[in-house]
């Protein structure tokens, strides 16, 4: 099974766009899960 984006006639600036949004969300999401740990862990 050969791994194959969605559409592969997707210019690369949109593959980047989406690679972008997906990776900063995921930064964000992490960043306010350790946030809300380290609140919920403080002494």
């Amino acid at each position: 099974m050969k791994l194959k984006a969605a559409a592969p006639d997707l210019p690369l600036w949109k593959r980047l766009l989406w690679f972008g949004a997906i990776w900063a969300g995921g930064v964000l999401t992490l960043g306010l899960i350790a946030a809300v740990i380290r609140f919920v862990l403080r002494p």
